[in-house]
């Protein structure tokens, strides 16, 4: 099951992940929101949580510490 959260702004983002090659030809996953079900949907991994920011509602991913 995909992770869903719903913003301050009463929005429902989708949380998608990409598998992607950086410059040095280290592979990273990165996480994305989206307002649409992607075939990319993803749980959130552990070890992460979602930050809103509270002046626009943009939604992000952060490794906990």
């Amino acid at each position: 099951m995909a992770y869903k959260h719903t913003n301050s702004k009463g929005v429902t983002y989708h949380l998608n992940s990409k598998k992607v090659v950086l410059r040095g030809g280290k592979e990273q996953t990165i996480y994305y929101f989206s307002k649409d079900v992607r075939p990319e949907a993803t749980d959130l991994p552990d070890g992460f949580s979602v930050n809103e920011n509270p002046r626009n509602g943009f939604l992000t991913v952060k490794r906990n510490k």
